[in-house]
Order: C-alpha cells, then structure tokens, then sequence
C-alpha cells in the first residue's frame, strides 16, 4: 500500500493491487473516500468521488480539499502511478508542507 503524500493530515496512497481508472485513497483521520481521475487527451477532464466500501467518507470539506490538491498535484499523483503500477518501481511519499 504506497503512501504517496501527506498534506496537513491527508494520506493519498494506492493499494497494491489497483484498477483503473487511476484513482487514489485519501484518509483523514479515521475518514476514507476514493477518487478516480478521468482522463482525455493527456489531461484531467473530471474528478469522480467514490465510497469506500465499509469506510466511513470523507467530510464534504474534507473532499474539496482533497480534490483541490488533486487537481493541483494531478500529474505528480499519474507519474507515481505509472512508475509503480506500469514500472514496477518503488514510489516515494512527498510531504507537501504548503498550503494550496
């Protein structure tokens, strides 16, 4: 299960075994929502938030904040899924210790 960033108490990881669409798991305490990136022409066309089954989700502003950083750190979030899931490498978690 790769954690790929915290922010201010967000974790957005994958699990080991993903699917697509390429989606991310975001955790904020004891909180969980899923959110799957739809993609065209190389770029991000919408964010679609999901349940996780037997989780309890995110606060609504707990998902717009998590959608915001999202849509700012999108690409990061495909090139860490490519690297992992397509590469089979190791991904690093990145901090992000600034505000949007």
């Amino acid at each position: 299960m790769p954690k790929i960033f915290e922010y201010f108490g967000f974790i957005f990881y994958f699990y080991s075994n993903e699917h697509e669409p390429i989606h991310v798991h975001v955790l904020h305490g004891d909180k969980e929502s899923v959110f799957d990136l739809i993609m065209m022409n190389g770029e991000l066309a919408e964010i679609r938030i999901r349940e996780k089954r037997r989780a309890e989700p995110l606060s609504e502003k707990d998902k717009r904040t998590a959608e915001a950083f999202i849509r700012k750190y999108y690409k990061n979030i495909i090139d860490k899924w490519v690297k992992f899931f397509v590469l089979k490498q190791s991904v690093r978690c990145t901090n992000i210790k600034k505000k949007l």
